[in-house]
């Protein structure tokens, strides 16, 4: 990270009165909470992805280019991105992320990642079987808009629900828990 730039500091200025982002500072502030509450306890985990995601961004201040770069900077390590109709990387991004909280997720199978087990699963039934499980344990499952026969989003603890939404709304992403 930049040693000028402290983004806990800055987040409270990240916003206009309306909600939207204010500068290139701003949605490096905006960001960084997002990564945070994404790496849930794991402060050094959401630092390296900040290093990447600016090291990717470029300074851009434009938040389409900014998501883009986090997508890129989260990818298998706090978040997931999907083809609808892949079963298989689904449950094992899911898998993955909720390994680096402790958690195993019961798909209610003995082995999730047998093919006749995936050939006949649903993305969208999986998402509600994952957000199910998460719950039980405190966390939430989060997807969000990632264009035309895509699935994206993350986990975060179930008491950060609320600072979500709020920067899912200041970075313009259309975030939602999944099992609704």
């Amino acid at each position: 990270m930049h040693s000028d730039f402290d983004p806990d500091d800055n987040f409270a200025q990240a916003f206009h009165a309306q909600g939207e982002l204010d500068d290139e500072a701003a949605l490096s502030a905006v960001v960084w909470q997002l990564l945070l509450l994404i790496n849930p306890g794991d402060e050094d985990g959401a630092a390296a992805q900040f290093a990447t995601w600016q090291e990717i961004a470029a300074g851009s201040d434009e938040v389409d280019a900014a998501l883009e770069a986090l997508r890129e900077a989260i990818d298998w390590k706090s978040g997931f991105h999907v083809a609808e109709d892949d079963a298989r990387g689904l449950v094992e991004s899911l898998d993955e992320l909720a390994s680096r909280l402790g958690l195993r997720i019961d798909w209610g199978v003995e082995d999730p990642t047998d093919d006749e087990f995936l050939d006949g699963a649903e993305t969208e039934a999986l998402l509600e079987t994952a957000y199910d499980r998460l719950r039980e344990h405190d966390y939430t499952l989060w997807t969000r808009e990632a264009g035309p026969g895509l699935h994206a989003g993350w986990i975060t603890h179930s008491r950060d629900d609320e600072g979500m939404r709020v920067i899912s709304e200041a970075l313009g992403l259309q975030a939602r828990p999944a099992g609704r």
